[in-house]
């Protein structure tokens, strides 16, 4: 589910997360991404993309 386009420019940013919320992004690996970096950035290009802030379609400019 990673897309391309949103990983020209990276940078590292570093977050502090409760176990229980660990224990959430570790019950999505395999289908959000496959490491815990992976599903948290998968998690907040998702919610960019419910709250219209970014589009994920490739035809429509944002």
């Amino acid at each position: 589910m990673v897309l391309e386009k949103y990983r020209c420019e990276s940078k590292r940013v570093n977050v502090s997360l409760s176990g229980e919320q660990m224990r959430l992004i570790r019950k999505l690996k395999g289908t959000m991404g496959n490491s815990d970096s992976e599903i948290v950035r998968n998690i907040l290009i998702a919610w960019f993309s419910e709250k219209n802030m970014i589009s994920l379609n490739d035809d429509e400019t944002e």
